[in-house]
């Protein structure tokens, strides 16, 4: 079925001349791996998210995966982290050979709960991973204050909250790292996969180098278990031209939000999570729909208007079978948000026309028989 306003598209907009002539710098100069687009790439990114060191990786859940080992953390090990994610959090915990457990969620913020968290650490606990889900920031200065207080490395799932401030301070910099993707949907996204870690600590940066390139400290001379996960150069060079734009299209995100927020209020059938902090991305713009209601029929009711929508994400972790083994208690509040939420169009190409459909047809929505508050 096609779509007059479609979730998104990641066909190049009005960046698409200057990606072109990225990629034909790359294909002219002939160097593909580990060079001069990498190096430049990772000091202008690291600049642009508040920190010392960038490291470029292939994906965003290496990015993750190759942090913890190179804070060695690893088999015996626990990690707490968030159950409503992409399921490649919790995957790239278990890549370091370390176990996922996972704590609930904030009902307002939809991102890992402190309160939850530190009830959830054990003896085995080495490190807390709270996701910025959506593009909205973890608390950050809560987690901080409990890594100091229990002696755990703090590393940040930074993945959908690019250029994201908690408490005015870059994500990605409260504890020892924080993992970006630039998966192509994503808010600086390649054309391809890719991934960077950021940091404030020069050994773990100089580790990361090392970890990526099959632990190798020069040419043929490999000191530890490393893998292959080297952020290539035709992809760097494409982040490079794209995050000139970056701000600009984090500012339109979070007009389009305000557009949304405004537009929606009063709307009887969905609920729209609230904004927790200033420095919230707008990766995605969920809402979720009121029990009593159907998500199905929400989502059928604004195809038949020509609007595409997507679920992010209709499966806790700790109810998907790659991750039954580890989960262990309640989460009522992930599960309930794994029913209710669903994700409406937000990219800096939407017009404020389109934007106004699709909250119109939202409005249009009829009331459900039974609406309860779905952030209680």
């Amino acid at each position: 079925m096609s779509l007059a306003i479609p979730f998104m598209s990641l066909v190049p907009g009005p960046d698409g001349a200057a990606v072109r002539e990225a990629i034909d710098r790359v294909i002219a100069r002939g160097w593909f791996i580990l060079g001069p687009e990498v190096d430049a790439f990772e000091r202008e990114f690291a600049d642009a998210s508040g920190a010392r060191f960038a490291v470029g990786v292939a994906t965003g859940t290496d990015a993750l995966a190759l942090t913890l080992r190179a804070l060695g953390i690893g088999p015996g090990d626990e990690v707490i982290t968030a159950p409503m994610s992409a399921a490649f959090s919790a995957l790239a915990i278990q890549m370091a050979g370390a176990t996922p457990v996972f704590a609930d969620l904030d009902p307002e913020r939809l991102t890992m709960d402190p309160r939850a968290a530190e009830a959830a650490i054990g003896p085995r606990t080495r490190a807390l991973m709270p996701v910025h889900l959506y593009g909205q920031p973890a608390d950050m200065p809560a987690f901080e204050s409990i890594a100091r207080r229990h002696h755990l490395a703090l590393v940040e799932d930074a993945c959908q909250a690019h250029l994201a401030t908690c408490a005015g301070r870059p994500v990605g910099t409260f504890g020892s790292a924080g993992a970006v993707s630039f998966y192509p949907t994503k808010n600086l996204g390649a054309l391809g996969d890719g991934g960077a870690v950021i940091t404030n600590d020069a050994a773990v940066a100089d580790r990361l180098k090392r970890l990526r390139n099959g632990g190798q400290t020069e040419k043929y001379r490999h000191v530890e278990f490393g893998v292959n996960s080297r952020l290539d150069e035709m992809q760097a060079a494409i982040l490079r031209t794209r995050l000139l734009s970056l701000v600009k299209w984090t500012t339109r995100r979070r007009e389009l939000a305000a557009r949304y927020r405004r537009a929606l209020s009063g709307a009887s059938a969905i609920a729209v999570p609230p904004e927790c902090d200033p420095g919230h991305v707008y990766h995605l713009f969920p809402v979720l729909v009121r029990e009593g209601t159907s998500r199905d029929a929400f989502q059928d009711h604004l195809a038949s208007r020509g609007i595409g929508t997507l679920v992010h994400y209709p499966i806790a972790l700790h109810q998907q079978e790659a991750f039954r083994g580890f989960a262990s208690g309640a989460f009522p509040v992930a599960e309930r948000v794994a029913r209710e939420v669903c994700s409406l169009p937000l990219h800096p190409q939407l017009s404020d026309s389109d934007l106004e459909a699709i909250a119109a047809a939202v409005q249009a929505w009829p009331s459900a028989d039974r609406i309860g508050s779905a952030l209680e």
